[in-house]
């Protein structure tokens, strides 16, 4: 696993104690996802999927779409070159789809986005 992995595994359990905390939304099969198969690997497995996920409709529901997995990877440039253009084009399709407008943030170290 590269540095820029491990950061993103970092950001990812970032935005489940974020969306736990701020959205009152204990997502608990994307933490077991996270534990199981690390950060690239689930958010890879979510921005793939054919349907966007119940913790995705869940956050949606809570105006928090800045706290997906989506938002995450499109927000924040320093994660674009863990993912191919077509996992990209997905996240910002769904997100699109759901009316979101991403803030797209320079290469900070921030590895989520900020309500």
């Amino acid at each position: 696993m590269t540095s820029l992995e491990k950061q993103f595994d970092q950001a990812m359990f970032e935005v489940y104690r974020r969306a736990k905390e701020e959205a009152h939304y204990n997502a608990t099969i994307f933490l077991q996802m996270l534990t199981d198969n690390g950060g690239l690997s689930t958010a890879k497995t979510l921005i793939n999927a054919s349907k966007p996920s119940d913790g995705y409709t869940a956050l949606y529901m809570r105006k928090r779409l800045d706290l997906t997995v989506e938002a995450v990877v499109i927000e924040n440039c320093r994660w674009h070159g863990l993912f191919s253009e077509r996992e990209l084009d997905r996240a910002r399709q769904r997100l699109r789809e759901y009316q979101y407008q991403p803030r797209l943030q320079s290469n900070s170290n921030r590895g989520s986005a900020d309500a």
